[in-house]
């Protein structure tokens, strides 16, 4: 992510983060990409029972307003504003703490005995030696991940 992506994010979060918590919705992730010819700017809500599409035309309505009033990003843009589905996005330390016992993806930024991809249950989220750490069950392996290497997180739907 270059830094005028990660500026404009911050920068969208501040700004969306009031209204979302006034429709007692959580933020779970943003994503500011610059197209071609635009801005496309990603925001996933959720709240407890699920959002549904009223939530999101509601939620996106006001953080158009926003979003234009600050003009942030600058010129034109796109405004997604959706659920996290079923595969969510882990972003936050509290992300991890949520979904113990669940199964994740995890892509790392360097490899662990040999491999960047995890696909496990997360049996623990700690803080070990001043580093937070992911604990991972593969196939009944225990891997044991410094969270400040994972690049991409997702929950796992499991039927």
């Amino acid at each position: 992510m270059n830094q005028a992506t990660h500026t404009y994010k911050e920068k969208i979060e501040q700004l969306i983060l009031p209204v979302i918590k006034a429709e007692n919705m959580e933020l779970v992730d943003i994503e500011c990409l610059k197209m071609k010819s635009r801005w496309l700017v990603r925001i996933y809500v959720d709240k407890e029972g699920g959002v549904t599409l009223d939530d999101c035309s509601n939620i996106s309505h006001q953080i158009g307003d926003i979003l234009d009033v600050h003009e942030v990003p600058p010129g034109s843009y796109t405004l997604e504003v959706s659920s996290p589905g079923l595969d969510r996005p882990l972003v936050r330390d509290g992300d991890f703490s949520k979904v113990l016992g669940r199964m994740v993806r995890v892509r790392l930024r360097e490899k662990i005995e040999g491999s960047k991809n995890f696909r496990g249950r997360l049996a623990g989220f700690t803080e070990e030696e001043g580093r937070k750490t992911l604990i991972l069950d593969v196939d009944g392996r225990t891997f044991r991940v410094p969270r400040e290497m994972v690049v991409k997180a997702n929950l796992v739907y499991e039927s």
